[in-house]
């Protein structure tokens, strides 16, 4: 058993290892949306084939005990942006398309960073971090956003491809947008004469399962209500060449570089509408089917970086937000297509989840030259890129940070990773720490609507992770010694914020 200590959380001394001064490669991070640990063939996957997303993997560094801080989307992006734990701030949870930005604008994030270094700095893709103060004029500049945050350069979208806005944002403003077909935006209420899920079924090409039956789009039913734009509208199968194209443009214009981008893909989010030329390239359905188009936009990037001789300066980053979900919202075939495949490679959970498939995600580091295959069982958590990053680079970070540094583990150099860390599931929060992961008694359902177990045991659950992953033999009631070193240590992570008590439950 593995001696249990705890580290404060801070910041790791900037700067390079003896011997060697920092370093400023260009630095792109790609996070795939709602990608499990057993959705890429680099873990062992059988059933589904991730060249592009592999070869990152065999020529650089595989994390095997790589985490996000959360098993929803916009916490984990949060605490990438920052390198703070989500669950301190109230608004770091799944947002609506016109939430208000969250990330406050004087706030340390990694852009900024990036900036005070000399990169150009770019955010390409899903958003979802929120956009202006409230009540967003989406018919002129949106401020504050990504350049308020860092990024010089922006193009995404406002929150997941199944919200409204169904429209494309570059730095600030809506793409295409047409000044006598202005854009209105609304989760409560319909606008008169909108088509709808429920009341026009006949004009969708694309059912919904559960909670997306609003506003039509491209035949696909969305969260939310919009009118207006049509001409700014995206075409779904469109979107990942869009991003793409953006993406090489970006680079091009700052090859010579430093350069810094964030490449937030959208895929295999719902509604999973990928190019035509990936239909069946999985035989899973159109889940599988956009995994093997992020599968694509990874080998366009790196064969893009490779053509302008830019591989050997370019450290990349290829994570997922959170963890895998089946049916989230469409009837789409992703549950009766499976077959034999476990999204989240045999761990218990996914999206949503405390259990370990919540936030346990792919992660690799590739780095030609620098990384060679390696694979670590280390562990780490996205909430240290930042801090890592920083060392690399010689960046000087604020006090007050939950961010760490440990590139030693991402470039594959050894290093022991975390000690322990908070992972949250929508306002819930467990511990991990060495082999181990507590989960505090929480209430509620079993299961969601999605058919994800979220991790409510009613009891204090204690798991051995290293003897066994699938968590199916909760450990609480044989060593109550461990269970309250590791409750102490809880108590001290989250330091204030959350409470143990039969209604365990956060403070702030």
């Amino acid at each position: 058993m593995k001696k249990l200590f705890y580290l404060l959380p801070g910041l790791a001394v900037c700067g390079c290892s003896a011997g060697t001064g920092p370093q400023k490669p260009n630095v792109i991070i790609i996070l795939a949306d709602d990608l499990g640990y057993g959705d890429v063939s680099a873990y062992g996957s059988r059933t589904i084939s991730t060249p592009n997303i592999d070869r990152l993997a065999d020529e650089g560094v595989r994390l095997d005990n790589s985490y996000a801080t959360s098993a929803t989307s916009t916490p984990s992006r949060y605490a990438l942006m920052t390198g703070m734990y989500p669950w301190k701030n109230s608004q770091a949870k799944i947002l609506e398309g016109d939430a208000p930005l969250i990330i406050s604008e004087d706030q340390f994030t990694l852009p900024k960073m990036m900036q005070s270094l000399g990169y150009a700095t770019g955010a390409i893709g899903k958003w979802h971090l929120g956009m202006g103060r409230g009540n967003v004029d989406w018919n002129s500049t949106i401020r504050p956003g990504a350049r308020e945050i860092g990024f010089d350069y922006s193009y995404i979208i406002a929150a997941t491809n199944d919200r409204v806005p169904t429209v494309f944002v570059e730095n600030g403003d809506v793409d295409g947008l047409e000044a006598d077909d202005p854009i209105y935006v609304d989760y409560n209420r319909n606008f008169d004469g909108e088509p709808t899920a429920l009341d026009h079924p006949e004009m969708l090409r694309m059912k919904w399962s559960h909670g997306h039956n609003n506003s039509i789009v491209n035949g696909i039913p969305r969260i939310g209500y919009m009118k207006g734009g049509q001409k700014a509208r995206w075409k779904d199968e469109e979107m990942a060449d869009r991003f793409s194209g953006k993406v090489k443009e970006f680079i091009a214009e700052h090859k010579d570089g430093p350069f810094f981008l964030y490449y937030g893909l959208h895929e295999p989010h719902v509604p999973r509408v990928p190019a035509g030329r990936f239909a069946g390239s999985s035989g899973m359905g159109p889940r599988g089917d956009a995994i093997v188009e992020a599968d694509w936009c990874v080998g366009e990037l790196y064969s893009y970086l490779d053509s302008l001789g830019l591989l050997d300066n370019t450290l990349i980053i290829f994570s997922s937000d959170n963890g895998p979900v089946l049916d989230d919202g469409y009837v789409d075939g992703a549950v009766e297509l499976a077959g034999n495949h476990k999204p989240a490679g045999g761990l218990r959970g996914g999206k949503y989840s405390l259990f370990d498939g919540g936030t346990h995600i792919p992660l690799f580091v590739y780095w030609k030259g620098h990384t060679e295959n390696t694979v670590s069982d280390a562990l780490f958590n996205q909430l240290d890129i930042l801090a890592s990053i920083a060392e690399l680079t010689g960046a000087q970070l604020p006090d007050g940070l939950d961010s760490e540094s440990h590139l030693d583990v991402l470039l594959g150099k050894g290093g022991k990773g975390r000690e322990s860390f908070v992972l949250e599931a929508q306002g819930r929060l467990a511990l991990r720490s060495g082999d181990w992961i507590m989960m505090p008694p929480y209430s509620g359902p079993e299961t969601n609507i999605t058919g994800n177990e979220l991790g409510n045991l009613g009891e204090y659950g204690l798991f051995n992770l290293a003897e066994d992953p699938a968590q199916q033999h909760n450990l609480a009631a044989d060593f109550p010694q461990l269970l309250d070193s590791l409750k102490t240590v809880f108590l001290e992570e989250t330091d204030g914020y959350f409470r143990l008590d039969v209604e365990a439950e956060p403070l702030k």
